[in-house]
């Protein structure tokens, strides 16, 4: 066994007990949710408090409080209100926050559900809700003081909901725990879901680099039953009435499945503790969508299901996003200022990006390699020589849904193709930084 010296031992245990104490000195282990509503259009955008909730316990970080991993599109802090200090900070994405920068957000206003949940602050606190734009600026803002002993806070209590333990690899203090909903079944088809999210814990956790963080993972599935089967489907046409209201076509977007109902959402999921979501959706028809530290869906049937899922949870859980290219015209970036997502880059300021994963000499852009086309790939030659070509960092032209002026890390990767079987070292770098970041005390 090592053997440290004595002082270090203490440091180290002062160190660990201080972390200990901001936890404890301002929060209680119960959750406060607030649930807001987002409202507006591309030009003008406002953020309305609904209403405060309580759980009865506290799944998420205790250490790192008041670090900001990712910035995604929005932003809940936590001040004290007595000493003004930031207590506590929480990052995440949101359906609205896309929906503004569609062609339906010029012509029309909209209002959509969002949820926060922070610890339970043990006296007053100010909760400040900021929406973020394209250069990072302000777009909208909400500032809420609260007090815990507020009346109006609603405890929520066990909602009675069927559920089954699939992962337990320890305490919620300690590990990420994630649960699946079902979304399309009725209650006869609950045991399928039972199988699904069977197949959906074997398919993440098969999958470097969540194989080996698998021990820093509990998962749980809710039944939540549906009164008819599958997904709405607005473009055949079809609309079924299900628990979470899902469908594809979410912004015109044949694949993009999705739900807005997020306050239903979360009120299923309040049963136990979580801090992930996934929303099984009964459909053997391609899509699914991953928005960060919000919600995960995919589609339980298709052929590529595996592959789906590993890819929307890495735009969920890691803020990865996607590196592959829709066409010319569309213009997703500034390149002024440097994606939030740590997978891509502008080049603006690409220090703070992958640079130190760059091999000496790599050109900057970097030329792709000439390796098999994956459409036309069978044998497995070919198929290693692309999987080989995931793994070699550079800066390669063309990604998210831009051809020009945003850079990828790999010539390939899960983010950009299924047919991929790894993460590249940038996006499993950020997928192991985010578990580092829920898990740290």
């Amino acid at each position: 066994m090592k053997r440290y010296p004595v002082c270090i031992l203490l440091g180290l245990l002062l160190v660990a007990s201080a972390e200990a104490r901001s936890f404890e000195e301002f929060f209680e282990p119960r959750t406060l949710r607030l649930d807001y509503i987002l409202a507006g259009d591309s030009a003008a955008q406002e953020v309305f408090l609904k209403d405060l909730s309580a759980l009865p316990f506290w799944a998420g970080r205790r250490g790192r409080l008041s670090e900001e991993l990712v910035r995604g599109n929005a932003q809940v802090k936590v001040y004290d209100k007595a000493g003004g200090e930031l207590i506590y900070v929480n990052t995440f994405s949101t359906l609205f926050s896309e929906w503004i920068y569609t062609a339906e957000a010029a012509r029309v206003k909209k209002a959509m559900e969002c949820t926060c949940l922070v610890p339970m602050p043990r006296r007053e606190v100010e909760v400040r809700l900021t929406l973020t734009g394209l250069l990072g600026e302000v777009v909208a803002e909400h500032v809420a003081e609260v007090d815990p002993r507020d009346i109006l806070i609603r405890p929520k209590s066990d909602n009675g909901l069927e559920r089954r333990e699939l992962l337990r690899s320890g305490s919620m203090e300690d590990c990420i725990d994630v649960v699946f909903l079902a979304e399309g079944y009725t209650k006869k088809e609950m045991k399928k879901f039972y199988r699904d999210c069977e197949r959906a814990v074997d398919a993440l956790f098969g999958h470097s680099p969540f194989k080996e963080q698998k021990g820093h993972f509990n998962v749980t599935a809710i039944a939540t039953v549906s009164e008819e089967s599958g997904p709405s489907v607005p473009g055949a046409p079809l609309w079924t009435r299900t628990v979470f209201d899902s469908h594809f076509w979410t912004f015109y977007s044949e694949r993009y499945l999705t739900s807005d109902q997020i306050f239903k959402i979360e009120d299923a999921a309040a049963c136990v503790p979580h801090e992930v979501i996934f929303l099984m959706v009964n459909t053997p028809i391609y899509g699914g969508g991953g928005i960060f530290n919000q919600i995960t869906t995919v589609s339980s049937d298709h052929p590529t299901f595996r592959e789906v899922l590993v890819h929307e949870f890495g735009h969920s859980f890691a803020a990865l996003g996607d590196e592959y290219a829709y066409g010319e015209d569309n213009m997703m970036y500034s390149p002024l200022v440097e994606p939030w997502e740590p997978n891509l880059t502008t080049l603006a300021d690409f220090d703070s990006k992958w640079a130190d994963l760059v091999p000496e000499g790599t050109p900057i852009p970097t030329p792709p390699a000439d390796i098999p086309d994956f459409r036309t790939a069978r044998t497995p030659e070919e198929r290693q020589a692309i999987n080989e070509a995931s793994q070699r960092v550079g800066v390669f032209e063309g990604g998210g849904y831009q051809e020009k002026g945003v850079y990828r890390p790999a010539q390939e990767c899960r983010m950009k193709i299924n047919q991929i079987d790894y993460f590249c070292p940038v996006c499993t770098r950020a997928i192991i930084n985010t578990i580092d970041y829920y898990t740290s005390k």
